[in-house]
């Protein structure tokens, strides 16, 4: 189970890494939303992974801690206010600018 954690929080870092150096504003966005979910991944197998604990302490039953849980909660509600605040500011760019370049230059076509 850890295995698969790792690979998934290495493939979507990865990806959001290469989203975030593009060009274009939306590639950026998606990039930025999917680094997001990766940190998620990572502060929540950072809590140790559990199969079948009890979410209530019992004496002597093993449990899952609460912490990483809110932790990721708690990231995906500011990943979610941001990633909309972004979006707004990338289309208000796009109006005001005319394009949807990063550095808000016009592409050179041939």
């Amino acid at each position: 189970m850890e295995m698969l954690y790792a690979i998934t929080t290495g493939i979507l870092t990865s990806c959001g890494l290469y989203l975030t150096l593009r060009g274009r504003t939306f590639p950026v966005v998606v990039g930025l939303t999917l680094l997001s979910y990766a940190v998620n991944l990572f502060l929540f197998s950072m809590g140790g992974l559990t199969t079948d604990g009890a979410a209530l302490v019992n004496e002597g039953s093993q449990f899952a801690d609460p912490l990483p849980q809110a932790l990721v909660l708690t990231a995906i509600v500011i990943g979610f206010a941001m990633t909309a605040f972004v979006v707004i500011l990338a289309m208000r760019a796009r109006s005001e600018v005319g394009n949807d370049h990063v550095d808000g230059k016009k592409e050179d076509r041939e």
